[in-house]
């Protein structure tokens, strides 16, 4: 059986931001919020994105959308490269790549009917008549679990899940093929949560999509991702099957994460480890490996050069200099 295609490619996409002046003229140094990243997507899968807050997640879906200015790399969406382009010719070509917001409410006008927010992307891509545009609004309605009524509700009438699944319909009016999510559970109590995520799985059977998954939550990642990719200061660290990468994380830093996430011990007491230590600031990255900081393995040699992702065990691909030693200790510990 033939593999699945590429569907969407990104190439060593650096996103800078700030640089500025402020407000008392003083220049500021420029964030690589995305710093030479570089993965392919296949149709049909889940991709996962993680690392902490701040690590640049956000700012990559935004930038492979094209919400954000890419400063160097490339976008290829079916092999057509799609960054570099100005604001409506982008548009037009990377309509089959939609982003759903992680504030599900502050994407919707308090003031527009739910219809009208719908309705705003099919007159923006020229979908003609009205009356096909209201059908295409019923139907991604009923296919997200809300009924033709809701049309005529406000924001401000929706539970945080409801609201969910609207944000979820705006983009999939438009039958898009990648749909980036961005925390697409946060803030939602644990029975919603289920509701959302039992939908996404849904409809990537039934629509035929390909997701891009951004979260902070393993639990949820374990159980939506085919593959997820650790980041740390902009920079991709590792990416692997989300079953070998969660089974036998490879890079200090999956390793840190995965040890500090809750999870219930033989007594039933939720237990977890606390991340050691704070990440540098953006704006004074270390030299080298950014995470040597907060290693508890490195070494002076750490500081020498910015590891490279290469091929690691199983398929899977990591950033780090000394990952086959600390490896080979991890199969000495565990005999």
């Amino acid at each position: 059986m033939a593999e699945p295609r590429v569907i969407l490619e990104v190439d060593e996409l650096v996103t800078l931001l700030g640089g500025e002046r402020g407000l008392l003229r003083t220049p500021r140094p420029p964030v690589r919020a995305v710093d030479g990243v570089s993965f392919r997507l296949r149709e049909g899968e889940v991709l996962g994105i993680v690392g902490e807050s701040g690590c640049g997640k956000s700012t990559l879906g935004r930038t492979i959308l094209g919400i954000q200015r890419e400063t160097s790399g490339t976008v290829r969406l079916d092999g057509r490269v799609v960054s570099g382009l100005d604001p409506r010719a982008a548009r037009r070509a990377r309509r089959d790549v939609q982003y759903v917001h992680q504030d599900a409410g502050a994407a919707l006008d308090p003031w527009w009917s739910i219809g009208r927010s719908i309705e705003e992307a099919l007159v923006i891509n020229g979908i003609e008549p009205r009356e096909e545009r209201l059908r295409r609004i019923d139907r991604v309605l009923a296919a997200v679990g809300l009924d033709a009524t809701t049309r005529r509700r406000y924001p401000h009438e929706l539970s945080g899940g409801q609201l969910r699944r609207v944000t979820l319909a705006r983009v999939l009016v438009l039958a898009p093929r990648v749909v980036i999510l961005d925390e697409p559970t946060s803030g939602l109590d644990l029975s919603v949560q289920a509701t959302v995520l039992r939908l996404l799985r849904e409809l990537l059977a039934e629509l035929g999509l390909t997701y891009v998954f951004i979260s902070h939550d393993l639990s949820v990642v374990r159980l939506m991702c085919d593959r997820v990719a650790i980041m740390y200061l902009g920079r991709l660290v590792e990416i692997a099957d989300s079953a070998k990468l969660f089974e036998a994380p490879v890079h200090p830093y999956t390793r840190m994460l995965l040890a500090a996430a809750p999870r219930l011990t033989a007594g039933q007491d939720l237990h977890a480890v606390a991340i050691h230590g704070e990440p540098p600031s953006p704006t004074a990255v270390p030299s080298g490996c950014a995470f040597r900081t907060r290693c508890p393995h490195a070494l002076d040699a750490c500081a020498a050069a910015v590891p490279v992702l290469e091929p690691a065990t199983d398929g899977g691909h990591v950033a780090c200099g000394r990952w086959r030693e600390l490896a080979s200790l991890a199969r000495e510990v565990a005999r």
